[in-house]
């Protein structure tokens, strides 16, 4: 069990009211997700195939749809790459920090949580997402300023984990970090030199993995902040990984980590 907190209401963006998601997959996923509330879809008149099929799960879910031309389709979008499908959606909540402390003892698990430090490419955040939702992450924590939040590119990349995956936003990085620490859970920050490889550390137990921006790292009072530093060890001549892949990478130790002690603790049990 991982702390105790009082459920509350997610707070929404306050930047907008209302957000687009386009392309067909992600759309494909926020419709059968049933995740952020989505209130039109518009098709490029004459759909068939991949588009006929959006329209019907549209219907099924009684979202609206209408059918545009290639340009306003454009226009909706702000990008000509929508590929025939354009969903306006709610615009994205965000969870407080107490309510992802609440997700790991719900589930019997040990806690795993995701913290970003100023990360600034949303596709980064959305390829993030895609890999927390992948491999059980609770929560994602991430700051107000500096950092790229819940917007339609990023979800656009999360191919539907934008809406599976909780994300907090918090003011102070630290102070959320400090917060997770008094509630029993176990700091490793990743940085690109000078700290342990991840198959070396004990990932098995409630931990936080951080990762910072993609051009600076950790800034030095997060770095601080951690209990432990991993580092990935990089065979080839590149100096270190994209942060989403660094993630993915890690997140994946984490899991192979804690299936191994499992079944190591069954094999136990058996014994007994």
């Amino acid at each position: 069990m991982v702390g105790r907190g009082h459920a509350q209401r997610p707070s929404t963006d306050a930047a907008s009211l209302s957000d687009v998601l386009f392309g067909r997959n992600p759309v494909r996923a926020l419709l059968k997700g049933g995740g952020r509330r989505t209130d039109e879809i518009a098709v490029l008149a004459g759909a068939a195939g991949p588009l006929a099929e959006m329209v019907a799960l549209a219907r099924r879910a009684g979202v609206k749809v209408s059918y545009r031309t290639r340009d306003q389709l454009t226009a909706i979008a702000g990008s000509p790459n929508h590929q025939g499908v354009v969903a306006r959606v709610a615009a994205a909540e965000y969870a407080e920090l107490d309510d992802l402390l609440d997700i790991p003892s719900g589930r019997d698990e040990p806690a795993f949580f995701l913290a970003l430090d100023q990360v600034q490419d949303p596709r980064n955040l959305g390829a993030v997402l895609r890999s927390a939702d992948a491999l059980g992450v609770h929560g994602v924590i991430v700051p107000k300023h500096h950092q790229v939040g819940l917007t339609g590119a990023a979800a656009k990349t999360a191919m539907g984990a934008a809406d599976s995956v909780r994300v907090a936003r918090e003011t102070n990085l630290a102070t959320a970090l400090e917060k997770l620490k008094q509630a029993g859970v176990w700091i490793h920050g990743a940085a690109a030199t000078g700290g342990v490889a991840p198959w070396d550390a004990d990932l098995t137990g409630p931990l936080c993995l951080v990762l910072g921006s993609e051009g600076g790292g950790l800034r030095p009072l997060i770095a601080r902040t951690c209990d432990v530093l991993l580092t990935v060890p990089m065979l080839g001549q590149v100096g270190s990984l994209n942060v989403s892949a660094a993630t993915a990478v890690i997140c994946y130790e984490v899991v192979r980590q804690r299936h191994a002690r499992r079944k190591l603790l069954d094999l136990t049990e058996t014994r007994n």
